[in-house]
Order: structure tokens, then sequence, then C-alpha cells
């Protein structure tokens, strides 16, 4: 079933205390405030000569012909939904992370001037996947990965609960579709990881990491590289899971599939 965000109005401001909305603070006033940001605001926080910039998605707009893509790489323009939250937190995230946007806006290029505009690649499908429920997660113990290998959640989540809490693995939501899920309270998240293992690393470096491999189209060629993790099982990102039960019976976590393998992670 198709998701449907709350109206502002009715969002529960509560949410934005909580991951991962609270860890975009430095945007509350577009997220919290009655009224909603013009595209001329968005466009204020773009840093100077940056070439890209948020235009309304209007008709007359739409009817220049090009792909959504097309319209970034060649006129720096992203179309860009008023009054609308899914949009917003696009807007959002392109303007923190504006080199993994490009990025992603680049290898989705190479596959439409391979199959066209109106057929999707497999590689266009990964990024797509990645683009709105992306996470990047960094692993700094190979345990942990060993046991996100054969989706043990129990004991990823709550065995070892406490390395969510000491950094030993941790994650940076990218996705823009799993911010606005989280408008919901008590939805179930679960992320499309990419993941990096490094033994001591700030998130810029991984971001870094990531964005480099997928420029350099060594990542996100196939769906399949993707990682499911579900983040309703992190402490403190459901309040559900302060209790064991629901890392044995929790509806986002699912077993592997048969011969399901996942790539080894980036190394930094």
């Amino acid at each position: 079933m198709r998701y449907v965000a709350p109206a502002r109005e009715a969002v529960d401001p509560v949410v934005f205390t909580h991951a991962p909305l609270s860890d975009w603070s430095e945007y509350g006033s577009w997220l919290q405030w009655p009224c909603w940001p013009s595209i001329d605001e968005l466009n204020a926080r773009w840093p100077s000569g940056s070439h890209e910039r948020f235009v309304a998605q209007t008709r007359g707009l739409l009817e220049d012909g090009l792909h959504y893509e097309e319209r970034i790489a060649t006129r720096g323009l992203i179309a860009t939904r008023e009054a609308n939250w899914h949009d917003l937190f696009n807007a959002i995230v392109w303007l923190r992370y504006p080199q993994l946007k490009r990025a992603l806006n680049r290898q989705q290029m190479m596959e439409i001037a391979q199959v066209g505009r109106r057929e999707r690649s497999r590689p266009q499908c990964a990024q797509t996947h990645f683009d709105e429920a992306g996470v990047i997660v960094v692993v700094k113990e190979p345990r942990l990965l060993a046991l996100w290998d054969v989706h043990d959640w129990h004991g990823l989540f709550w065995r070892h609960r406490d390395a969510w809490l000491d950094g030993s693995i941790s994650v940076e939501v990218f996705g823009h579709a799993l911010l606005e899920h989280a408008l919901t309270p008590g939805k179930l998240l679960v992320g499309k990881a990419l993941a990096v293992m490094a033994e001591d690393a700030q998130s810029t470096q991984a971001v870094a990491c990531i964005t480099d491999a997928i420029a350099e189209g060594q990542w996100l060629r196939d769906p399949l590289e993707l990682r499911p993790l579900p983040l309703s099982g992190i402490s403190g990102w459901h309040a559900g899971n302060e209790e064991e039960s629901f890392h044995r019976h929790a509806a986002c976590y699912q077993p592997l599939r048969e011969g399901r393998r996942y790539p080894p992670p980036l190394a930094l």
C-alpha cells in the first residue's frame, strides 16, 4: 500500500525529537513551523556557486519534455512540489548531501543514455532505491557484520544493543522517503543500506567513500547489492524495541532468503 504522509497540522511534534528526524534539526523551522517553506527559502540555503536550484513543479515546467534527472543534469532544475513532505525531504537531503545526489544523477543520466527515458535498467532501480530509502552504515567490528550477513536480528539489535550506542556501528540516513515515513509515529522503518567497514572513521568520510564508489560506477549496479536494515530495531528509534520480544517477532525482521548473499562492504 502506498504511504500517505499526514497533513502538516496533523504531525505529532514528538517525531522530531526522535531518530531519524532529530538528526535534521538544522532544518527544524521548515519541518515544524505551521507554514511550508517557499521555493525561494529553499534556494536561499544553497552555497554560493551551486549549479542546482529548486523550482516549482508546474505543468509548464513538465512540458519541457525532459526526464526529471535530465532537467537536473542539463539545467540544474530540481522539480519540487510545493507543500509536499516528500519533496521537502528531498530538498533537505540535496542541501546536506549535494555531492552524493550529483553522483546519483550522473549515473542515472548514463543509464538514460543507454536505455532511453521510458525504460528502467537494474542500475537505475538500485540508484532509485538508495535515493528513496538509502542509509550509510559504518561498521567497526566484523562480528556485527557477520550477524547482519545472516539476518540475525536478535543478535544484531538485542544481544549487541550497546554497539548502536557506543559507535561500534552507526547509521546515516540518506533516503528522503525514509524521512517522510518517520512522520508517522510507530511506523516500522527499513533502510536500503550500503556498508563501510572502518576501525576509525567519521560519518563524513563514509559518505565521501560511498559517493566516490557510486560516481565511479562501482556500486548500485543492481538492487540486490543493497542490504535491508530494520532501523526500528535500533535503540531509541522505536518505542517497542526496549523489550526483547520485539526483536523476536517484529514484522520488519525478515529472514535471509535462500541463496541471498551480500557484497562485502567498502573498506575505509
